[in-house]
């Protein structure tokens, strides 16, 4: 196996509270071999000078939808299968360019995705996929026109493709099977209206404990766990009562919601970027005045809401949520967070915290021997400047996943 050496930089650990000099690491196949404070002596070893950069573990998004190409989500509806393919591989490539190395997809991306990435059929991040994101009858996940009345064969369109529809103890169970069946990673449920769906009040309770008991047991009996979208502290509590493991979004979470959500040992997914941006932009691709209403509602508590959940000492991974055109702005989580988090809290959520949710604690998000070779080199110190995420990877001339360079522009 190839080994690499690499020699000349500032780690950033995220484990630590500042840039650590003088180290040194040996990266042998897909692995770290060893991360020494001292000289390594390898002869086989290619040498890579990092130019006395900062060198840090690549980067977690934990909330994407790497399909989910249109910022009107039903216009999914007349986008076919292999055009929603060749863009998400577009949109992918991107995110790796920026230093994601690890996305988690919570609805959409396909196990056929996730395999044409980890065989190398297209470049991308390694994806944890949820397959379907599954709602009741009317919820966040029923983007269906109210002249639609039947359901979709999933082949012919994205929107169909990537939504799901269940109602009932059996039905909940039955969807949640097939998308073990298809290899899901975690399990995505609605309980709570959505900005980007068209009829669902924001405060609207979707699933009962019986079906959200339901997903739970099943997604438990494959070895996995459920995600929840959720706003408002009733929509969070439902949750967490019924064992779900991660609230998505919770910009309405309250003292109440977030002591349970401690208590119970969950995560929240924020995502900050994806309302400022639909604030300034998604009109110009066909939002409507309702849907941008409800995100003026969620909008306010969206900094508040990591304020909250920072008191109770519940972890808070990074995640964007961005839709369509959005994507692109990926990156500017980071500047939303730091006018109430420090950077180095911001930049553990997209390391530390995303590989605790991803159950791959010291495989990912950290530069330890025996973790991933996933690692970017930044031109500065992020701890000082996280504009320097910023820019389409411009100020990350490296980007290495599973030991093999993405991007490198060292030389």
């Amino acid at each position: 196996m190839a080994l690499l050496h690499f020699k000349n930089f500032q780690m950033l650990d995220p484990e630590a509270d500042g840039l650590k000099g003088g180290y040194e690491i040996l990266v042998e196949g897909d692995r770290i071999r060893e991360v020494s404070a001292k000289p390594i002596k390898s002869k086989a070893a290619s040498v890579v000078d990092c130019g006395k950069r900062t060198l840090m573990p690549g980067l977690i998004d934990s909330h994407v939808h790497v399909v989910l190409s249109e910022v009107v989500i039903r216009n999914m509806e007349s986008v076919p299968l292999t055009l929603m393919a060749a863009r998400a591989a577009a949109q992918m490539r991107k995110m790796l360019a920026r230093g994601f190395t690890t996305v988690r997809d919570t609805g959409g991306a396909d196990w056929g995705l996730k395999e044409a990435v980890d065989k190398g059929h297209i470049a991308g991040p390694r994806l944890f996929i949820a397959g379907k994101a599954i709602g009741p009858t009317g919820g966040h996940s029923d983007g269906r026109r109210r002249t639609d009345y039947g359901a979709n064969c999933h082949c012919c369109n994205a929107l169909a493709f990537s939504m799901g529809v269940a109602d009932g103890v059996a039905g909940v169970r039955k969807a949640v099977r097939e998308e073990m069946r298809q290899g899901a990673d975690h399990i995505k449920i609605m309980m709570s209206g959505g900005v980007a769906s068209p009829y669902d009040p924001l405060d609207s309770l979707q699933f009962s404990m019986e079906e959200v008991g339901a997903a739970v047991e099943e997604a438990h009996a494959f070895g996995r766990y459920v995600c929840a979208h959720a706003y408002t502290p009733a929509a969070i509590i439902r949750a967490a009562k019924g064992g779900v493991r991660t609230i998505e979004h919770g910009n309405l979470v309250n003292d109440e919601a977030a002591k349970l959500m401690a208590k119970k040992g969950m995560f929240l997914v924020a995502n900050l970027v994806t309302y400022f941006e639909m604030k300034k932009r998604a009109a110009d691709f066909g939002m409507n005045a309702e849907m941008l209403a409800k995100n003026d509602l969620v909008i306010d508590g969206a900094l508040r809401s990591l304020e909250i959940c920072k008191r109770h000492k519940v972890p808070v991974a990074y995640g964007t949520d961005l839709l369509g055109q959005l994507q692109d702005e990926q990156s500017q989580e980071f500047s939303l967070r730091a006018r109430v988090l420090s950077p180095i809290e911001i930049i553990r959520s997209a390391t530390t915290v995303g590989a605790q949710i991803l159950r791959m604690e010291g495989k990912l998000g950290c530069i330890r021997p025996g973790a991933f070779a996933d690692l970017i080199v930044v031109d500065g110190n992020p701890l000082k400047n996280l504009a320097l995420f910023e820019g389409q990877g411009r100020h990350i001339p490296a980007v290495m996943k599973g030991g093999t360079f993405h991007k490198n522009e060292l030389n």
